[in-house]
């Protein structure tokens, strides 16, 4: 029998819980580890190891009431033996005629420099496009580096920009060069908008969640003043890859060297939270939806990362007790044991008539994670007032003020400094470069990884 079948989610626990042997069952299904501080659950694994956290030990009993948990997932720093994973990298260069110059020698010297951190373990494909899209190396292990150096200094600028073509080309070459215990990522390279082939922005960010479902993750790397970051940046997440702003060409081969490391140490990839909710509960965050089954992609994780993921539900009317109010699957691709592996997961609540239980502070691992939500809405109010000049460039200043201060108090200094250099670039009268940084920062912190 599925595990997460044992117990009805409408009904009360408490009688159920000695019966439980199930390890990966959460123990704070036991009542008396519900409390502050504990309501905690943390399973182990080959590449995760994964916590449970309630807010509160308790919420009100009949009456509406609003409760968050943390699932916070932490990738092992010693779990692969110091091994890093192989690859199967698929690059997609553009190469329209905006490309020519600085940026596309820059782009070719940078493909050149990943050629070289590579390894005859490891698939490399490269694909470039502008009107039309060419495989300039189908997919293959990395055995003569020079000649694929070679190739890629051949690359010459042409004329319109047909991303997607360009992303489907690559797509399938990383798929035919797919293979088990593999890291596989498609990273794209543009500096512009499509203007050839298929152009319209929801039907290229849902060829690109497509391509996540097939198992593929994609990374961006924008760069020059043209380019579209809500684009690129809505591409990012709906894939689980990241998101670069690249303000001037000479930064490329530096930050394409950082996305590199990452993804030779990744330790999980295709993490899938799979929910069901019971069906007097609503879910206000990460997304909307009634009672019912919910999924909620991640992104994939490096050795040493952390993600935070903040589970809002609200409760309607609901009696006395302890109540399983969502129960489901945690899915992920292990680099590690090559497998796909998972865990169950229960979200328990008791629901009381004590007012100092359901009224005691929250959890502040449960509350600085939430914290990081709101600093991530902020980025976005702001980004969207600068488009709309619903907000003037001071107003904007004084926004992203509280939000640097906010992320600092809560640890995020990476995030803070992005934030800083999008304050510089307002003060300096440059908004368009202030809103592609903002757009990195937004997706790290929707991300919720660490």
């Amino acid at each position: 029998m599925d595990p997460t079948q044992r117990i009805d989610p409408n009904k009360t626990l408490l009688t159920h819980m000695q019966n439980l042997q199930d390890p990966l069952k959460t123990q704070a299904m036991t009542a008396p580890n519900f409390g502050q501080g504990a309501g905690m659950t943390a399973f182990g694994g080959k590449a995760l190891n994964i916590e449970i956290i309630a807010g509160r030990k308790a919420t009100m009993a009949n009456g509406p009431a609003r409760e968050q948990f943390l699932l916070e997932l932490r990738a092992g720093g010693e779990a692969s033996g110091g091994v890093r994973t192989p690859l199967n990298l698929g690059l997609v260069i553009d190469r329209s005629g905006s490309m020519e110059g600085p940026p596309l020698e820059y782009v070719k010297q940078a493909c050149a420099h990943v050629v070289d951190m590579l390894s005859p373990d490891d698939v490399l494909s490269i694909v470039t496009f502008e009107q039309m899209v060419d495989v300039l190396m189908p997919p293959q292990r990395v055995t003569n580096k020079q000649m694929i150096k070679e190739g890629i200094a051949q690359i010459q600028a042409g004329n319109t920009t047909n991303l997607h073509e360009g992303m489907r080309v690559g797509f399938s070459q990383v798929i035919a060069g797919e293979q088990p215990g593999r890291a596989t990522r498609l990273v794209v390279l543009t500096d512009g908008d499509p203007t050839e082939g298929i152009k319209d922005f929801q039907s290229i960010v849902n060829h690109t969640a497509e391509i996540k479902s097939r198992g593929v993750t994609c990374t961006f790397l924008g760069f020059g003043p043209d380019y579209n970051e809500e684009l690129l940046a809505a591409m990012a997440k709906r894939s689980g890859g990241n998101y670069y702003y690249i303000p001037r060409p000479e930064m490329i081969p530096e930050v394409f060297r950082m996305e590199m490391e990452k993804l030779m140490t990744t330790l999980a990839r295709n993490i899938r939270l799979n929910l069901k909710l019971s069906r007097w509960v609503t879910m206000r965050g990460p997304q909307q939806a009634d009672a019912g089954d919910v999924e909620i992609a991640m992104a994939d994780m490096e050795r040493g990362s952390t993600i935070q993921q903040v589970i809002d539900l609200e409760f309607a009317n609901h009696p006395l007790g302890h109540y399983r109010v969502a129960g489901g699957r945690l899915t992920y691709d292990d680099a590690v044991s090559g497998q796909n592996e998972s865990v169950n997961v229960d979200l328990v609540m008791e629901f009381s008539s004590d007012a100092a239980a359901y009224s005691a502070p929250v959890d502040p691992r449960v509350d600085q994670a939430a914290q990081i939500q709101v600093a991530s809405r902020a980025v976005e109010k702001t980004i969207m007032g600068l488009k709309t000049q619903q907000i003037s460039a001071m107003g904007a200043v004084q926004e992203l003020q509280k939000t640097q201060a906010l992320l600092l108090s809560q640890g995020r200094t990476q995030d803070a400094q992005e934030v800083t250099m999008a304050l510089r670039a307002l003060q300096s009268g440059d908004s368009g470069a202030a809103e592609k940084t903002l757009m990195g920062t937004m997706v790290n912190l929707d991300q919720g990884k660490k």
